[in-house]
Order: C-alpha cells, then structure tokens, then sequence
C-alpha cells in the first residue's frame, strides 16, 4: 500500500548511521509494532506523560505535509519494561483529523497506540526514518525526563508516519540507555549459553501492511538471494 508522506529529511535518514551499534541498527529499523517488541524482553507498561494541542517541532511539518506553525494534537508516553523506561515516545496528528479519522487517539489512555495502528488494514506506513538527537534537538529534553540519574551525550530516535484514509499521524520513539543495556546484558548471557532460544523478533500475527518499506526491501533481497542460491 503506497503512502505519500515521508519521515525522512536531511537528518532523518531511512539507513541508520554508520557509527549505530548493532543493537541500535536492529531497532531502529524493525518494522511491526515496537511495544510487541519490548515484550519480548518483560513486561510492558504505558504512561502518558502529555497530552496537548501544541506546535510540531521544526523538522516535523514537511513530513506532516502541514504549513508551518500549524497546531497538532500531541501525545506523549513512557514504555516501560518492568518498571524502567525503555522508550520515549512523541505523536502528532494534525488537529482536524484527530477529531475525525484519528480520533481514537484521543481515547486511548494508557492503552498503546499500536491497538490502532496494527489492527486496522485501511492504515499504511512510510519508511522508518532514524537520528542521532543531542540536547539542542527537543525530543533529547523529553527523552532526558525518563533517563533518572543516567546522562548520555546523544540519544538515538526514529520516526514514520502512518496514514488512514489520507491523513497522516507520525510516531517518533526515542530509545532511553536502560534498552541498550537491557540488550548488552542478554547478549552477554546468551554468551555464556544461559539462553537457548533467540527471543522472538515479533508477537502473534505478521502485520504486513505497516512493516517499514525498508523491512519489506530487505525481505524481497533475502528472497532474491535465496533464489540465486537455489539456482546454482
């Protein structure tokens, strides 16, 4: 399903930096629902942190298609894995469609808001788009409220926008120290063979429809290769 907005821009970029750890690679391009994803590593639980009209941030109207300096509906939550932030994450919609074809947004408390977007096949994704954010950028301050007593220069994100019925909602998850330490020490384990089984990449049903162009890029090379190599 073709989708006409972009999260990506001269920052935002659909390949993740180089200098990205493996770990920082892998989650910043997993298509599907993020919030499936960190209940593979425990127990999950959402809190609003904010919930406004306010203005977008600056490099957020181009990917909205919206002028400049247009009110949205903002939502704002903690995902956290056992009681610690993983995640902050930041979603905008613009303000009539989140009255309209958006509005369970409004509704959905500490609900996540992956029960609308991966249950619904008329919503499509953009490409995942992924950033390094440093204090000067606005998602680093709200990130920084969830991070307790732990500073880090620099936090990665990323970003894409959904769209239902022409309308766009942008989601942008920025990913908190407490994960990549979460991962460094299940990695470590798995070293020492304390765990047997990989832990899933995903729960339940594949959702297709709103994996990331670029995990659905990846998946078709998979197959060519996989095809060359039943060739020879």
């Amino acid at each position: 399903m073709s989708i006409r907005f972009d999260a990506a821009d001269a920052h935002w970029r659909v390949a993740p930096l180089p200098g990205f750890s493996t770990d920082q690679k892998d989650w910043l391009t997993r298509g599907g629902s993020l919030t499936a994803h960190l209940r593979t590593l425990g127990a999950v639980a959402v809190r609003v942190t904010r919930e406004a009209v306010d203005l977008p941030y600056e490099d957020e109207y181009a990917a909205l298609g919206i002028a400049s300096r247009t009110p949205v509906w903002v939502r704002e939550v903690a995902l956290s894995v056992d009681g610690t932030p993983f995640v902050a994450a930041h979603s905008i919609v613009p303000l009539t469609p989140s009255t309209g074809v958006w509005q369970a947004m409004r509704r959905l408390r500490t609900r996540p808001l992956a029960e609308l977007l991966y249950s619904d096949s008329s919503v499509s994704r953009s490409s995942l788009a992924s950033r390094r954010v440093t204090a000067r950028h606005p998602l680093y301050r709200l990130a920084s409220k969830e991070t307790g007593d732990v500073r880090v220069h620099a936090l990665v994100a990323r970003r894409s926008v959904f769209e239902r019925y022409g309308e766009p909602l942008m989601v942008t998850e920025c990913m908190l120290p407490a994960l990549w330490a979460k991962l460094a020490m299940r990695g470590d384990r798995r070293a020492l063979g304390q765990i047997a089984q990989p832990v899933p990449r995903d729960h339940g049903q594949a959702l297709d429809h709103t994996a990331s162009r670029a995990d659905v890029n990846a998946k078709r090379v998979d197959r060519r290769i996989d095809k060359r190599e039943e060739a020879r």
